[in-house]
């Protein structure tokens, strides 16, 4: 049973979102703040960690920079959850390294897609680590996909589709437009031969496991 770790402050929407997962069969471990939040997931190490952004003396943020921080929760899928929609905010939680940011009021579907999302993603590495010894793939430059023929946005736009965003959230990272990253999209899998984005990510993923990645490994992506 896959356990998500519920960081809200907020008592009833805490209880809502954790009778929703468990109705779907999750095992929900829950946190009332940020400070306890960092706590839990550090004990429980779940699957998924769901957090409110707006929280009292540690907002989700903090948290997310915390547990980023730590080797033994660092790869943990994190969903922020929030009434703090602005754009800059979602880039912030991007930039920070979260996995998505739901904008409330959300709905039941696009709360279980996206950790359904994650959690694929997550048994995609567990599979790719058991066939390749010490499989970590480099995220920290897009230079080693250029060796795929893309260009260097392509090369960017490759690198956070393998860390399982989507063409919004890589828009808000790069600060692009959703329509450029659309066409760089079309472009990519045309020069890759593939036909859609999991089979891209398996393309990058493959590489930036390898040690050849190490060699163009220089800076990690930004804005042009």
């Amino acid at each position: 049973m896959k356990k998500i770790l519920l960081i809200e402050d907020h008592p009833q929407m805490r209880e809502n979102l954790q009778l929703m997962l468990e109705m779907e069969g999750y095992a929900v471990a829950v946190a009332g703040d940020g400070r306890r939040g960092i706590e839990v997931a550090r004990r429980e190490l779940p699957d998924v960690i769901l957090c409110d952004v707006m929280m009292p003396e540690l907002d989700g943020f903090g948290v997310l920079q915390t547990l980023r921080g730590d080797p033994a929760t660092a790869t943990i899928p994190f969903l922020f959850l929030t009434a703090k929609g602005e754009k800059v905010d979602q880039r912030t939680g991007m930039n920070l390294g979260a996995d998505d940011y739901l904008v409330k009021p959300v709905g039941k579907q696009d709360v279980l897609a996206a950790i359904a999302a994650r959690l694929q993603r997550q048994q995609l590495l567990a599979e790719r680590a058991q066939t390749q010894v010490k499989f970590v793939p480099d995220f920290s430059s897009a230079t080693p996909l250029e060796s795929l023929g893309l260009s260097p946005r392509e090369a960017e736009v490759l690198l956070w589709i393998a860390q399982g965003k989507n063409n919004e959230e890589i828009g808000l990272i790069l600060g692009v437009a959703r329509n450029t990253v659309k066409k760089h999209v079309i472009h990519l899998l045309d020069k890759l031969g593939v036909d859609g984005r999991n089979a891209a990510a398996v393309r990058a993923l493959e590489l930036l496991g390898s040690p050849a990645s190490k060699a163009g490994a220089v800076k990690a992506p930004g804005p042009e």
